[in-house]
């Protein structure tokens, strides 16, 4: 299975992909994976700068670096990876945005660095696998929150039916909001989506809704830990 961002593979200087099961760091993304800065992913809107290969960035949801042959990456299972680039490549960030994220600013705090030198107008993003409306059913208290917190956006994009939240759409209707020049929001639903190989079809993306569930269920049955998707790009050297 492979799910690339038409917007991201028309950029010559860039490398990118979103994880899935079989492949939890994209193999165009392999041959920089030790250059990856170091960091613990927190629910945060912090964006770290990034320098030099393997810098340590302590707690972080974000990444930016104008460096090339530093890989940028976020963890997720179900929440977003958003991607960023300049329309030439020439520089990057990442976001790794669940809903804490999304609420709280995250994808703002990233414009907001953009912004210090660049108008977002000469920038795409690309928002990766993530939990849908399709699957992704909330408490009315959170349902509630989003309304209360995002009053610019339409409850019908926000929460599509009821309790059942639209995070890419959330992130989609953002990005465009804040003047990013195009925006990539394709991928499919990390909780449900089905990749087909010779023993039949599989659920494509390690999932952490549908891991709980399992374990309420089972609780021998194995956590995810160590099985989250890595999705990133780099500026080749």
């Amino acid at each position: 299975m492979k799910h690339d961002s038409p917007l991201l593979s028309a950029i010559p200087a860039l490398a990118h992909g979103f994880g899935h099961k079989r492949d939890l760091m994209p193999a165009a993304l392999q041959p920089y994976r030790a250059s990856s800065p170091e960091k613990k992913q927190v629910h945060g809107t912090r964006i770290a700068e990034v320098s030099h290969a393997a810098q340590p960035c302590g707690e972080a949801d974000g990444f930016f670096t104008r460096q090339p042959g530093i890989l940028l990456t976020v963890l997720t299972a179900d929440c977003l990876p958003v991607l960023f680039s300049r329309r030439d490549g020439a520089a990057i960030g990442v976001v790794h945005a669940g809903w804490r994220g999304l609420v709280d600013g995250i994808i703002e705090r990233m414009a907001e660095r953009i912004a210090q030198e660049d108008t977002l107008a000469d920038w795409v993003a690309a928002v990766g696998p993530a939990a849908h409306a399709c699957c992704y059913q909330v408490s009315d208290e959170l349902t509630e929150t989003f309304l209360q917190r995002l009053p610019e956006l339409p409850a019908s994009l926000v929460m599509p039916r009821p309790r059942y939240l639209d995070l890419p759409g959330i992130a989609a209707a953002k990005l465009h909001a804040l003047g990013f020049g195009a925006v990539d929001n394709l991928a499919p639903c990390t909780i449900c989506c089905l990749s087909q190989d010779a023993d039949g079809p599989r659920y494509a993306f390690t999932s952490y809704r549908r891991n709980s569930h399992r374990r309420a269920v089972d609780p021998a049955h194995p956590g995810i830990r160590g099985r989250n998707q890595h999705s990133g790009l780099v500026i080749l050297p």
